[in-house]
């Protein structure tokens, strides 16, 4: 049976729903965040303005097809990694084009633009870039051997150090983080033998665990040779016993861990929210989801999640291109790894580490950088109808 070439019929109306349902959720949610009259600024009318030009980047996006974006994933790649690299050396301070905020230097103020955080868009760049090193390493080996596998993890390497150092420096631990998850999504799809995954993974696991045990019990080796400081560590410490530290490291999960608790099965309702914290409209809004709407709230913003990675999994399922696969593998893995540490720290099962909510926290780096991974699937499923009608108007 041929299918309708029509664009309404290859556009993805399942995703855009989701999405739509992501912006009532922020607008209102953020709404009630901001009544303990801690900021001046409107954020719920701010959030729907970038909701609005959100939607614009991503009709932008979706323009282009998966092989114009694959042409030029190695221009984006690098045009972040020079991003990056120029935000390390651009002055910063009190009215500089870099921003410094409580000891990080993650911003920069553009003439028109505004502030902008540039790891925020190469999260991104970087899905593009490794989605095309990877297709291209298995196009040219078509068998895969262990020294081709090695080899890919070499290179896969290369392109992760570049801009994780920059990132690092930062520092930014929590978009590190996702980096490594971007590249651990995309290493485990690739097809690389179990025999170096194995040890690979093991390697890491044991190297974290290590990590975790020296920041408790070695901490000074750890400041003295590998350059961590007191105020990392104080991190975990917070995290893994947060009343000993109630008014500094501790308090803002205490107090989220006590909104959220306190909301019970059904919540306080809208702007029912009584526990104060800071930063609640952004690294922290599922304190105030918790809160007003209580288990079942929180659940159904979880269960929509679910429902959104589920869909770009079934997108990648559905696909033959290697590399629209590896771009929606990434974009899934940046998006899960963002759900799970930004829930996991708000009630204490993984460190804080300011990672915003995708699609509810407020600000517009995050947003944009998501709406722009988001319109790459829908570049690649919009264009790939096209292909799959092409084809068959060819036999």
């Amino acid at each position: 049976m041929k299918l309708s070439n029509r664009p309404a019929d290859r556009f993805d109306w399942t995703l855009a729903f989701i999405l739509l349902l992501f912006c009532i959720i922020s607008v209102t949610v953020i709404a009630s965040a901001q009544t303990s009259g801690q900021y001046n600024a409107n954020f719920s009318l701010l959030q729907v303005r970038w909701y609005v030009c959100g939607a614009l980047i991503v009709a932008m996006a979706m323009y282009f097809d998966p092989d114009q974006y694959k042409k030029i994933a190695w221009i984006l790649y690098g045009f972040g990694v020079c991003l990056l690299a120029f935000l390390m050396v651009a002055p910063g301070g009190e009215g500089q084009i870099a921003e410094v905020r409580m000891g990080a230097k993650r911003w920069l103020t553009l003439p028109v633009i505004g502030r902008i955080q540039p790891s925020e868009f190469i999260k991104t760049f970087f899905i593009l870039g490794m989605a095309r090193l990877v297709s291209a390493h298995h196009e040219k080996n078509e068998v895969q051997t262990l020294r081709s596998d090695l080899l890919l993890l070499g290179k896969i390497a290369i392109v992760l150090i570049l801009p994780l150092a920059f990132i690092v420096k930062q520092p930014d631990l929590g978009t590190s983080l996702v980096f490594i998850a971007i590249t651990a999504a995309i290493v485990l799809v690739a097809g690389i033998s179990w025999k170096i995954l194995l040890p690979l993974f093991s390697a890491g696991t044991a190297m974290g665990a290590g990590l975790l045990w020296m920041a408790l019990y070695a901490q000074d080796f750890m400041e003295e040779t590998l350059g961590f400081s007191r105020y990392q560590f104080k991190r975990v410490y917070s995290w893994l016993d947060p009343y000993s530290y109630p008014s500094d490291e501790g308090y803002n999960l205490i107090t989220a861990m006590t909104a959220i608790g306190s909301g019970e099965m059904t919540g306080k309702g809208f702007q029912g929210r009584v526990v104060y914290i800071p930063e609640n409209h952004t690294d922290f809004i599922f304190s105030v989801i918790g809160e007003e709407y209580g288990f079942i709230g929180a659940s159904l913003v979880i269960t929509l999640f679910f429902v959104l990675i589920y869909h770009l999994t079934k997108v990648a399922l559905g696909l033959k291109d290697l590399f629209s696969i590896y771009v929606c593998t990434g974009i899934a893995a940046m998006i899960a790894f963002h759900v799970i540490e930004n829930i996991g720290m708000n009630i204490q099962l993984l460190p804080i580490t300011g990672i915003p909510l995708p699609f509810i926290s407020y600000g517009g780096s995050s947003l944009f950088s998501n709406m722009l991974a988001i319109g790459l699937i829908f570049s690649i499923k919009f264009h790939h109808r096209t292909y799959m009608f092409d084809s068959e108007d060819d036999v």
